[in-house]
């Protein structure tokens, strides 16, 4: 199954790729390594989570939040690769920073709504190092950010 028949029996469509808000590149390809740069949950334009997690935006939001910055992410590497996803040979490494207030300490399981999606989507292929890192605070006051390391074909 094509990744994103994968995605769409999941529930989910991948966006246009987002543009970059400040001088940096979406995309980085070195070998059949993909950088991408951090991602903050954006859909339809608007940011899904802002603040701090739990103080200004609930855990199970900043989950859902660090989701949709996988699939903008993925959109990046659809853009990157040519306009399939089909070009994923692994997804290497994620970097979730989560917006936190000074006594969380649920940055993993807010990860794992990035961690499970791509599992979901790539199987074992989407079995990835990540770090979860608490912040206190993200550009445009987002409550989560993840980066990605992605090989491709």
């Amino acid at each position: 199954m094509a990744f994103e028949d994968r995605l769409a029996e999941l529930g989910h469509e991948l966006p246009a790729a987002p543009k970059p808000v400040a001088s940096y590149v979406p995309a980085v390809r070195t070998g059949n390594l993909l950088f991408v740069s951090g991602q903050v949950p954006f859909k339809d334009g608007e940011l899904i989570a802002t603040g701090a997690v739990p103080d200004a935006c609930d855990p199970e939001r900043a989950k859902d939040a660090a989701r949709q910055c996988v699939l903008n992410g993925l959109a990046v590497v659809r853009e990157s690769i040519g306009g399939s996803l089909d070009g994923v040979r692994r997804i290497v490494r994620l970097g979730v920073f989560v917006n936190s207030s000074p006594s969380f300490t649920g940055q993993p399981a807010v990860a794992n709504g990035a961690s499970d999606l791509l599992v979901e989507v790539f199987g074992e292929a989407g079995r990835h190092a990540r770090a979860a890192v608490g912040s206190v605070s993200l550009p445009l006051g987002a409550s989560v950010e993840v980066e990605m390391v992605v090989e491709v074909a």
